[in-house]
């Protein structure tokens, strides 16, 4: 998985009653996009560094991010 600055991270609930959960990726730290990804979760505005699980998938900025 890669991303880049400005793409979204989103992570669908996995079990009944898990709500889907959408952030920014403010920041790649693995080689040449690959997480964790610094994000910032659209609900709570809160930031995380994640190491996204199989149930997580990137979808690209609109405007095509910026590294």
């Amino acid at each position: 998985m890669h991303a880049r600055t400005g793409d979204h991270l989103v992570i669908e609930g996995a079990k009944v009653g898990v709500a889907r959960r959408d952030g920014e990726i403010l920041e790649t730290h693995g080689p040449q996009g690959a997480p964790p990804f610094l994000v910032r979760w659209t609900d709570s505005g809160s930031e995380a560094l994640v190491y996204p699980g199989p149930d997580a998938h990137v979808q690209p900025a609109e405007n095509g991010g910026s590294r």
